[in-house]
């Protein structure tokens, strides 16, 4: 059974037919000026902090300061809530493997804003029908069809979802 990513966790939210593709080893990011903005915003950021800190070949951190608190670094607020349920994700993943107190952020070093993130009860729940919903699209035969959105324009997955 393959293991549910922050990334999925993160398509999820974003667009389920982008979720499928990435799952399935379709991938287009190396295309996209927008992901490279990305990946330069992550490489100059935070850059006395030890990054990518990958854990069971399943989550991948942006960083952890002073032993205690996540960071995720995002470019932009534009799809917020597929961050905080990303982060929600990453603290939820380490309780299973019994870390506690796991506190978390998301920095935005653009807009030089940061944003506490908590796990509830609430959160926990909604989580595991989110890694059951996440596994059902994944192991479907193929991309469900998704209404088009304005952020579809600017999504590496454009080409291949509309042309």
């Amino acid at each position: 059974m393959k293991e549910i990513s922050g990334i999925m966790v993160y398509y999820y939210f974003v667009c389920k037919k982008k979720l499928w593709y990435f799952a399935n080893q379709i991938q287009m990011e190396q295309n996209s000026e927008l992901v490279e903005i990305g990946k330069i915003i992550d490489e100059t950021s935070y850059e006395n902090q030890e990054k990518h800190i990958l854990i069971d070949n399943t989550i991948n951190i942006d960083f952890i300061k002073n032993s205690a608190i996540l960071h995720e670094v995002k470019k932009t607020k534009s799809i917020e809530e597929a961050s905080i349920w990303q982060v929600k994700y990453y603290m939820y993943y380490l309780e299973q493997k019994g870390v506690e107190n796991v506190k978390a952020k998301i920095d935005f070093p653009l807009i030089k804003e940061t944003k506490d993130i908590t796990l509830d009860n609430e959160d926990r729940q909604a989580l595991k029908n989110i890694i059951m919903n996440i596994r059902k699209i994944i192991n479907s035969n193929g991309p469900i069809d998704v209404a088009q959105d304005k952020k579809c324009k600017k999504c590496a997955y454009y080409d291949l979802c509309y042309i």
